[in-house]
């Protein structure tokens, strides 16, 4: 998970009064015609970032990078939330995705994607300073970015360096437009209009063409020459004076210019050059002195190349290339550079940023403090999912001081094991129980106490090594032992080690065990404040509550879920799970009215809300409801639709949605293709493949083949696992495959105390056969007259017509139009299938987000399911 995001990263830099206007280059930025990537790239000091911040509309989502974005996560945070704030609502989904742990860059981009293709609008993105933050992680995400980018995006990319993007083939297919160092490159008469405008002198044009032929036409030393010419009388010989390469040029300059500063104005410049952003409290700790706020003010008035960062001039920065040439002469003139980096280093730290203290703590040669700072701000970032942050550490501290500090190297196992590296981590278990076995006195930890729950810690870690391996046995074997070693009030160690194990016996079918582990973890969650963690918990509790056939315990799970999360300030992710989960439960009282309106509480709530799965849980809910209602294909379509938001995780796929999707198939009548879904299965009744199994099942009562054999083993099983939901619904085929009445009876004796209907009421007229003579044997029983009820009459969801909701209700162009936006089909490929223009995709597509006051692809597909828009 990305860390705080800094908010000037994200606007568009100020143009500064006085700008040469370039219309040929402003020409060549503006060409689109098939294109859809600008590159910008040319050395430091060519006005790259100017340029495109003059040409980019407000509308334009920009990013301006740093070297910490090279982290991923860090990095598609910020181009996310650029996209999401200049079109509201498309990335919004892929954000709460890519902040809930390792998701393929590619499934989160797809979504992104999808809803950019049908905007009616462009979009600029641009990153500048990308060099920065490039590498291979970052150009994996950024290659299918380009490779599937739609007509409304436009990427520009402002460099130093060219970018290991497929530049050859872009430019192959006419996708490319380039400015290089030689189109930014300033004119003669650009060169006239900038001097004239920076110096207010009025120089000849000699003068000129020599500054231009000396510079080239390179902004940086222009602007350094243009600060060097005022005040002087001898300008002439100044120029005259003016010769050699571009490195002499700034280095001949620099010191023109310093050299002219006073000399407190000059040290300052030297000495906060150590930190890459500046304000005022910040530059009086690096320098000792005070009076920082009035000096940055002060140099902005002069043009001294800083820039600012924000509109209340409290942040700041040096251009770029001034502050490498400022930092290479500060390491040339002075020998205290350590001692600048960790005044910073303790300005930041009192401040609470945590990355920027321990970046100046390692720059400033202080490795025993930045240990101390990632010691102490561990717990607070694995809270809050940010082991990325941790494991950039991991490069900058020493092996030697990590071998003296276990705590450290704990964390530092912590953040590999979350991005998934789990190449060398046993190895550094046994280094950290090699440290623990020597003499306790010898050991660095800033919280001693941290050192007692290393051992636990350890078995904990090696758990989920276990886990990840596919060796259930031993994750549950550790886990044992880790709870075993835990100490008192180590509450999330316990908790983690509680809900591996129940994630390993969940696996093997022990739901029992899966149950306590899950509730254990829970509760401990719950102490130490982990909220949304508990949600998630919940999630599963209610999932094994309702294949253990406890509907009561379920909904109380739920319940109090909800009314945990109403406790806290701010909406937490899960709370929409919840929602999701009661809908499941009201279905299966039948109760379809209650169903769906959790559903719209689940909607309402918004993305911000959701776990990872939640969106998928919800079609998967809904398609429940339009099954239930009759509406077969709108069910299909739900969970055609429900495949392109499915998230994996830890927890086994005990539903897999090919196994859901073919029982519709098998509603349907569509048995030639769930007999394709089938031929792909084992003989395993496990647990795992349960589902499966009853699934097939019911293909071969549906082919008029025996299946009494397999649902007596299926019975079996179910009764020695104690699933007794998966009971029921064994036990209610069983009978109709038997015509057995007294089948039918013991299911209906588990089912009645916990208010199952839909498990009956659903199989139709061969069960309500059955009731009826079950009813002619207990005539005065009340369950078996609200199943016969309900088996009898259709169920149908009260909800107001479409054209009270809508008040401009959609065209049928816009109706098929919106049938294609539930599928992955992007804006292009929509216009292929309806034979019309991308521009008339994109006009239905406007008219149809208006129409159902929604402002993204997801959003709008979601109310039309709600409003039944898509029942064919």
């Amino acid at each position: 998970m990305a860390g705080p995001l800094v908010e000037t990263k994200l606007y568009r830099p100020r143009t500064r009064p006085g700008l040469v206007d370039r219309p040929r280059l402003d020409k060549r930025l503006r060409r689109r015609d098939g294109t859809g990537l600008t590159l910008v790239s040319a050395p430091a000091g060519f006005g790259k970032t100017t340029l495109v911040s003059a040409w980019a509309a407000e509308r334009a989502a920009w990013v301006s990078l740093e070297e910490s974005d090279q982290d991923p996560v860090t990095f598609w945070t910020y181009v996310l939330t650029a996209l999401d704030r200049a079109a509201p609502g498309i990335a919004g989904g892929a954000l709460v995705a890519l902040q809930s742990g390792p998701v393929p860059i590619e499934t989160i981009l797809a979504g992104v994607l999808n809803e950019l293709s049908v905007l009616p609008d462009g979009i600029d993105l641009v990153l500048d300073d990308y060099h920065l933050a490039d590498g291979l992680e970052i150009s994996r995400g950024m290659t299918y970015l380009l490779d599937h980018l739609p007509p409304q995006l436009h990427l520009l990319i402002s460099t130093r360096a060219d970018p290991a993007l497929p530049l050859a083939r872009l430019r192959a297919r006419g996708e490319l437009v380039e400015v290089r160092a030689t189109d930014l490159r300033f004119t003669p008469d650009e060169v006239s209009s900038y001097l004239t405008t920076a110096t207010g002198l009025e120089l000849g044009a000699e003068a000129i063409a020599t500054l231009e032929e000396r510079t080239e036409g390179w902004i940086a030393a222009l602007g350094l020459a243009a600060l060097s010419l005022r005040g002087r009388g001898d300008t002439t010989a100044f120029i005259d004076g003016f010769a050699g390469d571009d490195r002499y040029v700034v280095d001949y300059l620099v010191d023109e210019v310093l050299d002219r500063q006073p000399e407190q104005v000059r040290r300052f410049l030297l000495e906060t050059s150590v930190v890459d952003r500046l304000t005022g409290p910040l530059c009086d700790a690096v320098t000792g002195q005070t009076g920082g706020t009035e000096m940055l003010e002060s140099l902005e008035r002069q043009n001294l190349f800083v820039v600012p960062l924000d509109d209340r001039r409290q942040w700041y920065r040096y251009h770029h290339l001034f502050a490498d040439v400022l930092r290479a002469r500060l390491l040339a003139e002075r020998s205290d550079i350590a001692e600048l980096h960790q005044r910073a280093g303790q300005w930041y730290g009192d401040a609470g940023d945590t990355v920027a203290a321990v970046h100046h703590a390692v720059a400033g040669g202080d490795l025993d403090r930045a240990a101390d700072l990632i010691e102490l701000a561990a717990p607070a970032l694995r809270r809050e999912r940010q082991e990325a942050t941790i494991r950039r550490w991991l490069d900058d501290i020493p092996d030697e001081l990590v071998q003296r500090r276990p705590v450290l190297a704990i964390d530092f196992v912590g953040a590999l094991m979350a991005g998934n590296e789990f190449l060398g981590v046993e190895q550094r278990l046994r280094d950290i129980e090699r440290q623990l076995s020597g003499p306790v006195e010898a050991l660095v930890a800033v919280d001693r106490e941290e050192l007692n729950r290393l051992p636990s810690a350890i078995e904990t870690y090696r758990a989920a090594l276990a886990l990840v391996g596919g060796n259930p046995a031993g994750t549950i074997e550790h886990a044992a032992l880790a709870l075993r070693l835990a100490i008192a009030g180590d509450d999330l160690t316990i908790s983690a080690a509680s809900a591996l194990s129940g994630l390993a016996s969940w696996a093997g079918g022990d739901l029992e065990s899966a149950h306590r582990g899950y509730a254990s973890a829970a509760d401990g969650l719950e102490r130490i404040g982990h909220v949304s963690d508990v949600l998630g918990c919940s999630v599963t509790l209610a999932d094994l509550e309702i294949t253990q056939g406890r509907l009561r315990q379920a909904q109380a799970t739920l319940e109090r879920a909800l009314e945990l999360a109403g406790r806290q300030a701010h909406r937490l992710r899960g709370t929409s799970d919840m929602y999701v989960g009661l809908s499941r439960l009201a279905w299966e009282r039948n109760d379809l009215d209650a169903a769906i309106t959790y559903l719209r509480r689940a909607e309402e709530l918004g993305e911000a809300g959701e776990l990872p799965q939640n969106p998928y849980r919800w079609r998967v809910a809904m398609a429940r409801i339009r099954e239930a209602e009759g509406d077969l294909d709108g069910a299909l379509d739900l969970l055609d639709a429900a495949v392109s938001v499915y998230v994996a995780d830890f927890s086994p796929n005990v539903r897999p949605l090919a196994a859901v999707r073919a029982r519709l198939l098998i509603l349907r009548g569509e048995l030639s293709a769930a007999q394709e879904w089938a031929d792909g299965l084992s003989g395993d009744l496990s647990y795992l493949h349960e589902y499966e199994q009853v699934t097939s099942a019911r293909l071969m009562m549906a082919r008029g083949e025996d299946a009494v054999p397999l649902l007596e083993r299926l019975r079996t099983a179910a009764e020695a696992g104690g699933r007794t939901g998966s009971l029921i619904e064994i036990l209610v085929l069983r009978a109709v495959a038997g015509r057995d009445p007294a089948v039918l009876e013991r299911a209906l004796a588990l089912a009645e105390p916990e208010g199952y209907v839909r498990v009956f009421v659903s199989e139709g007229a061969p069960v309500l056969s059955l009731l009826a003579t079950l009813q002619r044997r207990r005539p005065g029983s009340a369950y078996l007259r609200t199943l016969l009820d309900a088996a009898r009459r259709p169920a149908r969801v009260s909800k107001p017509s479409t054209q009270q909701v809508l008040l401009d209700p959609l065209s049928d162009r816009e109706l098929d139009v919106l049938r294609l936006l539930t599928s992955e089909l992007d804006g292009p490929s929509i216009a292929r299938e309806l034979v019309v223009s991308l521009n008339t995709v994109r006009t239905h597509t406007k008219h149809i987000y208006t129409k159902l006051d929604v402002n993204n692809r997801r959003a709008a597909v979601r109310r039309a399911h709600q409003l039944g828009l898509l029942t064919r």
